[in-house]
């Protein structure tokens, strides 16, 4: 327990000294997650058919783990500093801008999303799509700086860059929510219609219906939201992969580097798998909790699939006798990102 905690407190170290404004951004977020929280448990109000505070919440705590992951990223940045550090810059505040909107329109008591039942409610439904094309902009931008960067080892290499390949996959699946649906184009079409709503993330049937405890997502019908969510954390869900491994490394001579390196490309080339499978549940209009048959195996093969590529990756790997080169390529790089703005 004592080298956790030191691990731990030699990582908020080192963390104080990552991209500035993302940090900041950061604990912005965190302190409003407390604020939604506590919204969430004060306030009753209901809009588009969840808590008033249940976007603010979500939104918050997904923020906070975006800019920290991508903070912690670029301390592996060898080239094109500048650019870095003004991509991380406009992610931030491209960020803070969204989460104005979203907490404004909240205390307003009205949706953020798809709204145009105002001028001011549409102005406000396209900044957000400002703002979201701007930190799609800086993501690119850092994935394809960071694509380049030096990492500990093979495998932590290969985590961080599929990840940022299939995290921008994800945020990209976002797109297909602000597509109008068939009947909000029959309603754009008639002049006794006033069109309130352009986009949607569910489908086959009206946004605001039950949902999944927390998450709200849809139990009627298909929902767009699980595949961007899902895609977009490939961004964690890799790295922490690869560190899992580098962990058991330790104990286990077969999961040197090498191996580790395949694990990684089977568990980035199964995480790929499910995010298109989940895309194409929801684009047809199926629930998450209510499979049929064809998603149901669909789902088994990937997961055989992937099965079968691992064991085989572990039974065709020897025992190296000297793990302890390998490396775990976790922490933070240890020269020191100086603040500002790099020359």
């Amino acid at each position: 327990m004592g080298v956790i905690v030191t691990a731990a407190l030699e990582l908020g170290r080192k963390a104080l000294r990552w991209h500035g404004p993302l940090m900041l951004f950061a604990a912005a977020m965190a302190v409003l997650t407390v604020v939604a929280a506590v919204g969430l448990a004060v306030d009753d109000r209901v809009i588009a058919g969840a808590p008033a505070w249940a976007k603010p919440l979500k939104f918050s705590i997904s923020f906070v783990v975006y800019a920290v992951t991508w903070a912690w990223m670029l301390t592996f940045q060898r080239r094109a500093r500048r650019w870095g550090w003004w991509a991380g810059t406009a992610i931030a505040v491209a960020g803070v801008v969204e989460m104005i909107a979203i907490v404004g329109q909240v205390v307003r008591g009205t949706r953020s999303h798809f709204n145009v039942e105002t001028s001011f409610d549409n102005m406000v439904f396209q900044l957000m799509g400002v703002t979201i094309s701007v930190l799609l902009v800086g993501h690119f931008v850092l994935a394809a700086i960071l694509l380049a960067g030096r990492y500990g080892d093979r495998a932590t290499a290969s985590a961080v860059r599929l990840g940022m390949v299939i995290s921008a996959v994800g945020l990209g699946l976002g797109g297909l929510m602000l597509s109008p649906t068939a009947e909000q184009i029959a309603a754009g079409e008639r002049d006794d219609v006033v069109r309130t709503t352009i986009g949607a993330h569910s489908v086959g049937v009206p946004d605001g219906g039950q949902g999944i405890l927390f998450v709200n997502w849809s139990t009627e019908g298909g929902d767009l939201r699980i595949p961007h969510f899902i895609g977009m954390h490939a961004l964690q869900i890799l790295p922490l992969v690869a560190m899992v491994l580098a962990v058991a490394a330790a104990r286990s001579p077969r999961l040197h580097v090498a191996v580790r390196v395949q694990l990684v490309r089977i568990a980035a080339a199964g995480y790929s798998g499910l995010v298109a499978l989940v895309t194409w549940q929801a684009l047809r209009g199926q629930p998450l909790i209510r499979p049929d048959g064809w998603t149901l195996a669909a789902f088994a093969a990937l997961v055989a699939v992937v099965v079968v590529a691992t064991a085989l990756a572990l039974r065709g790997s020897p025992p190296n006798p000297d793990n302890s080169t390998a490396g775990t390529g976790i922490a933070a790089s240890e020269t020191p990102i100086k603040e500002g703005i790099p020359r």
